[in-house]
């Protein structure tokens, strides 16, 4: 699937809840399937950032594509990142760097997050396409 297919998916699945406590239940249990950081990888380098919360990413290219994990230590950032893990793993850096994410502003997501986790989400997306970049870098 391309990145604009899986955000449109996550649009919809948004899109089926009514209010903004079953969005935020089911960015929990987004968190929860979100495929997680190895121990090696959960170190200073790899904490994003701008973020309230402690995220720690890791990236790794596996044919051409960026796979992501991650981890956090609160329920809704860990579901913040999971949502933008699957919206971005399993792509190529090229796709990655020139993707919209006008996706997270169709679920409502960041007018419904506090100024920090906002801020928080912004820097999550800024680290995920420096990762992008440094790869994109690398296969040039």
């Amino acid at each position: 699937m391309t990145i604009q297919e899986i955000q449109e998916e996550i649009v919809d699945e948004f899109s089926m809840f009514d209010d903004w406590m079953q969005r935020y239940e089911y960015m929990i249990e987004l968190g929860k399937s979100l495929p997680l950081i190895e121990e090696k990888y959960k170190i200073d380098e790899n904490i994003i950032k701008g973020c309230q919360s402690k995220v720690w990413v890791h990236a790794q290219m596996n044919d051409d594509k960026i796979e992501f994990t991650a981890d956090s230590d609160a329920i809704i950032t860990k579901g913040i990142i999971a949502i933008l893990i699957r919206a971005f793993s399993g792509q190529h850096p090229k796709d990655i760097i020139d993707a919209d994410t006008a996706f997270i502003d169709e679920i409502g997501l960041k007018e419904h997050l506090s100024p920090t986790r906002a801020n928080g989400l912004v820097s999550m997306i800024k680290q995920l396409k420096m990762y992008a970049i440094a790869y994109q870098t690398q296969l040039n």
